[in-house]
């Protein structure tokens, strides 16, 4: 007789919370509402006949039944990625999966992309570009490049680059490139959600707010495009800029740069460790920033 297995979703949802220890972490990891988190534990918990979950403070903490199901939720899923990874494998040997943040595929990974092809002719990159973390026990990709503080749990992170901000602009900006960071209030300042500018004022010894006009983008890589047309001044990240100054597209008006909290990481899964393709893909980016540090 066939044991009725609880719906996936359900198992999802009860996993990312045992794992996060919060409705809203887990409905922000699986990309759902609040409600639907715990619409799915309490039907998870009916169709047990027991109770996993209970409040804690502004969390949720796993009762006894809670955690000794979660430890075989997690065992399950576990078993089934490396399953999925597998028959993926044997189906698309070739296929090296990649996953990594807009402004990063596109400023600093897909410009190299070529040389990886050269050297490893066998490997077939696929590139994913996504704001959202890779779930890797979704077996959504093989390895990621991530911005952030290092901090994920459950995989294997190696630390690849440093960060650094400072103002760039179009050499051609309206106005001319300014010479002296106090010339910065003579121009607009264009901004994102996440990286702000008083860090670096305070480098430079501007006694400024924060700005809150102007353009405001989304995404660095738009950030970048539009200071490379004129639009004002930009506060750029060093690990997005090397072709545009390279190429003369964008220019850096003083030296001053304040270094970046965040950093760049290489994050894969335990079981990828002893990939061929991994390995050959993690030590091909160690090498091209080891050639960018050489200049």
């Amino acid at each position: 007789m066939a044991i009725r297995l609880p719906p996936m979703q359900a198992l999802r949802a009860f996993e990312a919370t045992a794992r996060l220890g919060s409705l809203t972490k887990a409905a922000e990891a699986l990309h759902l509402t609040h409600g639907a988190i715990s619409h799915q534990l309490k039907s998870l918990e009916a169709d047990l006949g027991a109770r996993l979950v209970e409040r804690a403070g502004r969390g949720v903490r796993l009762t006894e039944d809670g955690e000794r199901f979660a430890a075989r939720v997690r065992t399950a899923f576990a078993e089934l990625a490396t399953g999925v990874q597998e028959v993926t494998a044997r189906a698309n040997p070739r296929q090296l999966r990649v996953s990594i943040a807009p402004s990063l595929a596109a400023r600093w990974l897909l410009p190299r992309t070529g040389r990886f092809q050269a050297q490893h002719p066998d490997i077939d990159l696929v590139v994913s570009s996504t704001m959202a973390l890779v779930d890797f026990r979704r077996d959504e990709a093989d390895v990621a490049i991530r911005y952030g503080f290092g901090q994920w749990p459950g995989v294997r992170v190696e630390h690849l680059v440093d960060d650094a901000f400072f103002p760039v602009c179009s050499p051609r900006i309206p106005g001319g490139v300014p010479k002296h960071p106090a010339d910065l209030s003579r121009y607009t300042l264009l901004r994102t959600h996440d990286e702000f500018w008083k860090p670096w004022f305070e480098t430079a010894g501007l006694d400024w707010p924060e700005p809150d006009r102007g353009p405001l983008y989304s995404d660095s890589a738009l950030l970048m495009q539009a200071a490379a047309e004129g639009q004002g001044v930009a506060l750029g990240r060093r690990s997005l800029l090397a072709n545009d100054e390279r190429n003369g597209v964008l220019v850096r008006p003083f030296a001053i740069e304040t270094p970046g909290q965040r950093r760049i990481y290489l994050v894969y899964p335990p079981r990828n460790a002893d990939s061929p393709k991994v390995a050959a893909f993690r030590a091909w980016i160690k090498a091209e920033i080891a050639a960018d540090a050489r200049g």
